[in-house]
């Protein structure tokens, strides 16, 4: 079987203008017949994680998580793997804001829009609201960055905004902590506490 990681490499070209390749050969080879977009690389850490932790094997299941660099190239991503496309059938998770873009692509693709998961604000609130800031701060410690957290904190800026707010931002302030806390909050998640977002989109695949 070929590697799912190739399959996602040569749709990432095919997307950014390059030729399909062997896209649909290696659709064939990987046995991907669900492909989830995602907006970037932190919501495929939590999802394979997630996936992980619970027992899934996605590629075995036939299923891709495909990171697209932003929700506005759904739209490019839809036509090229969807009906119009490859035929495969696509789901999404994405935040409250994109879910119009979204809707708009996969109706154009002619793609069911009802198999779109949508976070509030974005996969980490939901996370964080999900385990709890003291659980969160935990793993911070572990990562050896609560000193970081804690000097975040008391920035003038985070004044004000909740714990949970001020967590959720201080995910995003280094290039690369977001997928590394995407996977480590994901792996964190008890069954019974996964948020409805991807209690959903896992019941769906």
């Amino acid at each position: 079987m070929a590697d799912m990681g190739i399959f996602r490499d040569t749709v990432t070209g095919w997307a950014g203008g390059g030729s399909p390749g062997a896209a649909g050969q290696l659709a064939a080879e990987t046995g991907v017949r669900t492909v989830v977009l995602v907006e970037g690389p932190s919501d495929l850490a939590a999802l394979e994680a997630l996936a992980t932790r619970f027992g899934r094997v996605l590629h075995e299941e036939g299923v891709c998580v495909l990171s697209m660099g932003g929700a506005m190239n759904v739209g490019r991503y839809a036509g090229l793997l969807g009906p119009p496309g490859l035929g495969l059938r696509l789901t999404g998770l994405c935040d409250e804001q994109e879910r119009p873009f979204y809707d708009r692509a996969l109706e154009r693709a002619g793609a069911p829009g009802r198999e779109v998961f949508v976070c509030v604000k974005d996969l980490e609130e939901e996370m964080i609201r999900a385990l709890g800031v003291p659980v969160v701060e935990e793993i911070v410690e572990a990562e050896g960055e609560l000193t970081p957290w804690q000097t975040f904190t008391r920035q003038p800026a985070q004044q004000g905004r909740n714990r949970q707010d001020q967590m959720r931002r201080f995910l995003g302030t280094r290039k690369g902590r977001k997928i590394r806390y995407g996977h480590l909050l994901a792996g964190a998640l008890d069954p019974g506490r996964v948020p409805a977002p991807l209690d959903a989109l896992f019941a769906a695949l």
